[in-house]
C-alpha cells in the first residue's frame, strides 16, 4: 500500500489556498518527499505524517517553485532530531544548487547525499520502491519519475506442508529468504505460486508533451500531470513556457492505459481548475483535479 498527499499545487507563486510543487509519499513508515517549493514545511506539518521519516527528497528540476523550499525543509528535519543521512536526487547542477541553497542552512546534524541522474532513464530504489527517472521537455534539465512498488509472488501454504516446513517458518519464506529445516534448504521460488501485479504511478510536471510520458506510464495504476493550463487559448504560452494544456496531459494519460488521472501544478490565472477539467475529460474520463491536502491511497488488487 502507498499513501500519496499532495502538499502543494500551484506553479509559479504561490496562493493564499494553494501552496507550491510538494507531493509526500509514504510507504511502510517511510517516506520519500518530490519537490519541495516555498513553504513545504507547513504543508507536512499540517498533514501531520512527519519528518524524520523522510529519507529521501526527490527533485524535478531547479525552478524556484519547486526547490525554494529545500532549506527550510532542511532545517525542520533537524529540528525534528533526524540522524541520518539525507538522500537527494535531482537532475545535473544537483550539487551546485543544494550548495547554494544550504549557505542559509549551512549546519546540519545528519549528512546529505546527493546523486545526479543523467538526462535518460535511471533507475535506483528509496523506501521500498523501485525508481526510475526520465527525461522531459521544459527548456532546461527536467525529470519524471516512475514508482514501482513490487508484491511478493502469492505464498503455496499446501506446497509448504507437502514439504514439512514448519509454520513458524514460513513467513520468512514469503518475505523471500532461504530457510533451513534439518540439512534440507529451501527456497522462497519452492513455495511460490506466481508473480503478482504490484503497485505503479508516474509524476511528470513542467514539460510539454513528449512520448516517452506515455510510454512510462503504460498501465499505470495512476498518472500525476502537470495541468499549467486548462483553456485552449492558453496553448500559445504553453509552447512558450514548456508547460501543458489539460487537454493535452489528458491524452498521454488515455495513451498509457493508465486507471486515473490526477492534474497538478496550476498557473495562478486558474484559481478553481475544476472548473476547465471539461477540457480533460472529453480526452481522459478519469481525471481529478488535485487540490492542497488531497491524500490518495494506492492498493494492490
Amino acid at each position: 500500500m502507498l499513501d500519496l498527499c499532495f502538499l502543494g499545487t500551484g506553479g509559479s507563486i504561490p496562493l493564499p489556498n494553494r501552496a507550491l510543487a510538494s507531493l509526500y509519499i509514504r510507504h511502510e513508515g517511510r517516506a520519500i518527499l518530490l519537490d519541495c517549493g516555498e513553504g513545504t514545511q507547513i504543508g507536512i506539518m499540517r498533514l501531520g505524517w512527519g519528518f524524520r521519516c523522510i529519507d529521501t527528497l526527490l527533485l524535478t528540476h531547479y525552478h524556484a517553485d519547486h526547490c525554494s523550499g529545500v532549506p527550510g525543509f532542511l532545517l525542520a528535519l533537524a529540528k525534528a532530531g533526524r540522524e541520518e543521512p539525507l538522500h537527494i536526487y535531482g537532475p545535473a547542477g544537483l550539487r551546485r544548487v543544494i550548495e547554494g541553497l544550504r549557505v542559509i542552512a549551512p549546519q546540519l546534524p545528519y549528512s546529505l547525499l546527493l546523486h545526479e541522474l543523467p538526462m535518460d532513464v535511471s533507475h535506483f530504489d528509496a523506501c521500498g520502491l523501485h525508481i526510475r527517472s526520465f527525461p522531459l521537455h521544459h527548456g532546461m534539465p527536467c525529470l519524471g519519475y516512475h514508482f514501482t512498488l513490487n508484491r511478493l509472488p502469492e505464498f503455496d501454504p499446501v506446497r509448504a506442508r507437502e514439504l514439512q516446513i514448519p509454520i513458524s517458518l514460513w513467513k520468512v519464506l514469503q518475505h523471500g529468504e532461504d530457510v533451513t529445516v534439518g540439512e534440507t534448504v529451501f527456497h522462497p521460488a519452492d513455495v511460490q505460486k506466481g508473480s503478482r501485479k504490484g503497485i505503479s504511478f508516474l509524476y511528470a510536471s513542467d514539460t510539454r508533451p513528449v512520448p516517452i510520458i506515455s510510454a512510462m506510464g503504460e498501465n499505470t495504476d495512476l498518472m500525476i500531470l502537470e495541468g499549467m493550463y486548462g483553456e485552449e487559448d492558453k496553448l500559445p504560452l504553453a509552447h512558450k513556457n514548456h508547460h501543458m494544456l489539460f487537454r493535452e496531459s489528458a491524452a498521454l494519460a488515455r495513451d498509457a492505459n493508465t486507471r486515473r488521472l490526477i492534474l497538478t501544478h496550476f498557473s495562478t490565472s486558474m484559481e478553481h481548475p475544476e472548473e476547465a477539467l471539461e477540457h480533460a475529460l472529453s480526452v481522459f474520463p478519469e481525471t481529478t483535479c488535485a487540490s492542497d491536502g488531497l491524500c490518495v491511497t494506492l492498493k494492490y488488487e
